[in-house]
């Protein structure tokens, strides 16, 4: 089983780990990791590792195993492929990172800034979008874009809780995403805090620690998808914007 240091830790660059296994296809499992494995609508993490003569893997992106437990680092073809038991330092690739951790973050805003189930969502680098079941229910662009951008300058803090399997069923108002089920599979799932009480609901990716670190958002396309769910897209105006925490 994989250890995923991101999910306590969301601004880890790199960790020391040692591989276990590697796949008949290439992709390697290490004992921790801080590459986020793909997931609930954010990509995999890219980046590189280094092994201890000082050769480098890249990696093009993170997933996870069928069963949830371990993380699959899938190198760039034509890379080699370490020995089990190697050490190696895992590095990702932060200014890629950094920008999913910010439209993540703005896309729970959203989800406060519109309060309709959320049928589906995407997250990109600089950009991201999530889908409404909102009926004939009219968009007010301005309306929202004011919301969300009042929302995200207000310095929330953004941190994560840990609920019960069985407290979480008792509180399904908590589940947003009618999409995506929430993280289950150890008797705990994740929950991300917005404020004290901004926002609160399952979720597995990685944020910024907080609302201010966002910046200005706008407002993309809108268009419905089918008769109830309508897609609204949003978008970093700074998405080069790197962390100096």
């Amino acid at each position: 089983m994989t250890k995923p240091l991101f999910r306590d830790d969301a601004y880890l660059v790199s960790c020391n780990a040692q591989v276990l296994e590697v796949k008949e296809h290439g992709g390697i499992v290490l004992d921790q990791t801080v590459f986020y494995a793909a997931g609930g609508g954010q990509p995999g993490d890219s980046g590189r590792l280094q092994l201890s003569n000082g050769e480098f893997i890249q990696v093009k992106t993170t997933l996870y195993s069928e069963d949830k437990k371990t993380i699959i680092h899938m190198p760039e073809e034509g890379q080699r492929t370490p020995e089990v038991g190697a050490q190696a330092v895992c590095q990702i690739d932060w200014g890629r990172r950094y920008k999913l951790m910010r439209v993540h973050t703005a896309l729970h805003l959203l989800s406060v800034a519109l309060p309709f189930p959320v049928t589906g969502g995407q997250i990109n680098e600089g950009e991201g979008r999530l889908d409404f079941d909102m009926g004939s229910t009219p968009l007010d662009k301005d309306v929202v874009a004011a919301r969300l951008n009042n929302l995200s300058a207000a310095s929330y803090d953004v941190r994560s809780e840990w609920m019960t399997d069985d407290e979480l069923d008792a509180n399904p108002d908590l589940i947003k995403t009618m999409s995506v089920k929430p993280p289950r599979g150890s008797g705990y799932v994740r929950l991300i805090r917005i404020g004290k009480e901004v926002d609160l609901q399952p979720c597995g990716g990685t944020h910024v620690r907080n609302t201010d670190e966002i910046g200005p958002i706008v407002l993309g396309k809108s268009e419905k998808k089918g008769k109830q769910n309508r897609r609204v897209r949003i978008r970093l105006t700074d998405p080069s914007q790197i962390s100096k925490s």
